[in-house]
């Protein structure tokens, strides 16, 4: 009878999910895996961002990087709307897609100046499975493809009230802010001590209201990990593939980096070795000739000048 009651007492809803009040249930679930060749950085960056999202389920490594259209598949065998995957190329770049199964929109980007929870060793600490505050920068909403991006986030990184894993305490807050065309992303824990004691009762009386007569709190916040910085690249119209909607022609790929960086160690060796042709023809013209590291003069009847 208890099984019945509480079915009839809950208010009916229709497909999308919407009750009959109004209140729409927030229903995201995130596949997160990752390719073949990741560091141990990138594998422990990745444990990270699994055990602050308790609606995720992690998976095995995909064997493909050319098929990235099966992780639709995936993620309707895992019953997810949401797909994190970390791309790892040439053991050196980690690249990230974050897609909306299965219709899209897909955002790939740069991950780079990343930070593991155990190489910060910060002193701040949450509980595991709590719910974030999500804190956007005002420029998030400047541009059309920022409020995609800012979107695809709150589907990612916001934790449904009543997830299977989550707690319901908000204990910590993500920042993203927009910078030099780059997405910042920090953790941080909310943290509230009491006054401390140095402090007079006159100084407390006027940092507080007066109608405040609870006891008194410091609120600050103090980061957790892990960080990391990415630079959109492409956003494409469906889950991994469709058309190109936006494109970032200010990116560099890291290989032509690396390709300039080569080519300049090898122009300083090409200069330097064509200057020392040409110290050596120019002394060949005087009549000089080195022995030692001391010029001397060519002699008439030297070996080399008779039998020439």
């Amino acid at each position: 009878m208890a099984t019945v009651y509480k079915s009839l007492s809950k208010p009916a809803s229709n497909e999308d999910g919407e009750s009959s009040v109004g209140t729409k249930k927030n229903k995201q679930r995130v596949l997160i895996l990752s390719s073949r060749g990741i560091t141990y950085r990138h594998r422990h960056l990745l444990n990270d961002v699994a055990s602050m999202l308790p609606h995720s389920r992690k998976d095995a490594k995909l064997d493909t990087k050319s098929k990235l259209y099966q992780l639709n598949e995936l993620a309707e065998l895992y019953n997810c709307n949401n797909v994190f995957f970390f791309e790892a190329r040439k053991g050196k770049d980690l690249y990230l897609w974050i897609s909306k199964a299965p219709n899209g929109p897909t955002v790939k980007m740069h991950m780079q100046n990343l930070h593991t929870m155990e190489e910060l060793h910060f002193t701040g600490n949450c509980l595991k499975g709590s719910r974030p505050l999500l804190s956007f920068d005002a420029s998030f909403d400047s541009a059309p493809h920022l409020r995609v991006l800012k979107e695809l986030f709150l589907h990612i990184f916001g934790v449904p009230k009543g997830a299977r894993k989550s707690k319901p305490f908000v204990d910590h807050v993500m920042g993203f802010t927009l910078a030099d065309g780059k997405i910042w992303i920090r953790n941080y824990q909310i943290s509230e001590s009491e006054p401390s004691k140095t402090t007079s009762a006159s100084e407390t009386e006027k940092k507080q209201p007066k109608q405040n007569h609870g006891r008194d709190t410091e609120i600050k916040l103090v980061e957790i990990g892990p960080r990391f910085v990415l630079t959109p690249i492409v956003i494409q119209e469906g889950s991994f593939g469709g058309p190109i909607i936006y494109e970032n022609k200010e990116f560099v790929s890291p290989n032509q980096v690396r390709s300039e960086v080569r080519r300049k160690k090898a122009g300083k060796y090409s200069s330097r070795a064509e200057a020392g042709i040409e110290r050596l023809a120019k002394k060949g013209d005087l009549g000089l000739r080195t022995n030692g590291g001391r010029t001397m003069e060519v002699d008439e009847l030297d070996t080399g000048k008779l039998f020439a």
